[in-house]
C-alpha cells in the first residue's frame, strides 16, 4: 500500500516573535478562499485580539500568483446546481470576517502582491496596513460572471476618488498597485523582491520594535498611477444615472479608450451591470462598513437566485467557452424594478452585522 500524503491546511497559522501570520495556502488554486479558510481566519483574528503575545497580524499568500483570487466560485457553481444552501452560509460567515478585519484594533497587515480579486480584496483590502507591490493586479470581477461585487467592495469603489471605482466595477477591471494606493485600496509600496525580507523582519519584531519604522525602512514612494490618466474621461463618462447613458457617453467620447470601454461593458451581464452601478450609488449614501455589507449580502442572495451568476460561472470558469448567454441580453431589458428586487429585505435570512462584536469566538 501507499502512504497517503498528509493534506495541509488551507489557512496556515504561525507565530513568529510578536506577529501573527497568516498565510492562505491554497496556491494551485490561486488561494481561492472557502467557508473553512473564512471560519479559521475569523477564529484566529479573535484567539489573536486578546493574546498580549501579538502585537500585530500579517496576512500573505502562498505561492508565486498572489494573495488570493476571490472565492471559491468552482464551489460556489457546484452548490448553486445541487440547489444547496453552503453559498449563503459561507457568505454569511464571510462578510463578519471582512467586518472583523476593518475592526481589529491590532495593525493588521495585508500583503497584497500579485493577483488580489473579488473575496481575496474583502481579506485585505479593509485592513489597516495595505502593502502593494509592481505586481499588485487588485479588482472585483464579478460582472464577468454575472454577479455583484461584494465583501466590501461597493463601499471601497464607492469612496474612491471620483468615479473611478465605478470604472473598475462595471468592466471587471483591475488596478495596479499604484492605482490601488491612489483609490484608496492600498497604503503602501513595496518592491515584490523585498517581500520576503519585509516578512522575516516582522517575524524577527520584538515587544520594544517600531512597526512604522520596520516599514518605513522597506516601502518606497509608488510609481505614477495608469489609471489617473484615464481619470477626466471616466469621471465624466460615469456621472451619468443609468448604465445605458454611461454607455452611451463612453460610445460618444472623443477618447478611444473610452470607447473601447463601452464594449467592455456591453460584454457583461447587463443585470449585473445595472445592480452594481445601484449597489455602488446606494453605498455611498451609506454611514458605514456595516451597512454596506448588509446592502452586500442582500444583493448577493437574490443574485444568486438569477441565472446569470450561474451562467457566468459555467461560461468563464466551468466549460471556459467564454460565451454566457446573459438573461435578459440586453441593458434596456433589464427593467428598473429588477433591479430595485435585489435591494429587497430576506426577513429571517438577514444579516445583520452591527449588533456582532465577535462573531466567531465560539
Amino acid at each position: 500500500m501507499t502512504a497517503v500524503e498528509p493534506t495541509e491546511p488551507e489557512v496556515l497559522v504561525r507565530r513568529e516573535g510578536t506577529l501573527g501570520h497568516l498565510i492562505l495556502n491554497r496556491p494551485r488554486a490561486m488561494n481561492a478562499l472557502t467557508h473553512r479558510m473564512m471560519m479559521t481566519i475569523g477564529r484566529q483574528l479573535t484567539d489573536w485580539e486578546t493574546d498580549d503575545a501579538v502585537h500585530a497580524v500579517l496576512l500573505t499568500g502562498a505561492g508565486e500568483r498572489g494573495l488570493c483570487a476571490g472565492g471559491d466560485i468552482v464551489a460556489i457553481y457546484r452548490d448553486t446546481v445541487a440547489g444547496g444552501t453552503g453559498t449563503s452560509t459561507f457568505w454569511a460567515d464571510e462578510y463578519p470576517v471582512n467586518l472583523q478585519i476593518a475592526r481589529y484594533p491590532k495593525p493588521f497587515i495585508a500583503m497584497m502582491d500579485g493577483v488580489v480579486l473579488g473575496g481575496g480584496m474583502g481579506v485585505s483590502a479593509h485592513a489597516s496596513i495595505r502593502i502593494v507591490t509592481e505586481r499588485t493586479k487588485v479588482g472585483m470581477p464579478e460582472t464577468a460572471i454575472g454577479f455583484v461585487p461584494d465583501v466590501g467592495g461597493t463601499y471601497l469603489f464607492g469612496r474612491s476618488p471620483g468615479e473611478l471605482g465605478t470604472h473598475l466595477a462595471l468592466t471587471a477591471g483591475t488596478a495596479t498597485g499604484a492605482d490601488a494606493i491612489r483609490l484608496g485600496l492600498a497604503d503602501r509600496y513595496l518592491a515584490s523582491e523585498k517581500v520576503p525580507a519585509l516578512v522575516r523582519a516582522l517575524g524577527e519584531m520584538t515587544a520594544g520594535s517600531d512597526l512604522q519604522s520596520t516599514l518605513d525602512s522597506f516601502t518606497e514612494a509608488p510609481p505614477a498611477a495608469p489609471l489617473l490618466a484615464s481619470q477626466s474621461w471616466i469621471d465624466a463618462c460615469y456621472s451619468a444615472d443609468t448604465a445605458e447613458q454611461i454607455v452611451a457617453n463612453l460610445q460618444q467620447s472623443p477618447e478611444a479608450d473610452a470607447r473601447a470601454t463601452a464594449d467592455v461593458i456591453l460584454a457583461k451581464s447587463p443585470t449585473a451591470v445595472k445592480v452594481t452601478l445601484e449597489s455602488l450609488r446606494r453605498a455611498r449614501k451609506l454611514p458605514n462598513l456595516e451597512a454596506v455589507l448588509e446592502q452586500e449580502f442582500r444583493v448577493s442572495i437574490h443574485s444568486l437566485k438569477r441565472p446569470d451568476f450561474r451562467e457566468g460561472i459555467r461560461a468563464m470558469v466551468i466549460d471556459k467557452d467564454r460565451t454566457p448567454q446573459w438573461s435578459p441580453p440586453e441593458l434596456a431589458d433589464v427593467s428598473d424594478a429588477e433591479v430595485a428586487s435585489h435591494f429587497d429585505d430576506l426577513g429571517a435570512d438577514e444579516l445583520r452585522l452591527t449588533a456582532l462584536a465577535h462573531p466567531h469566538s465560539n
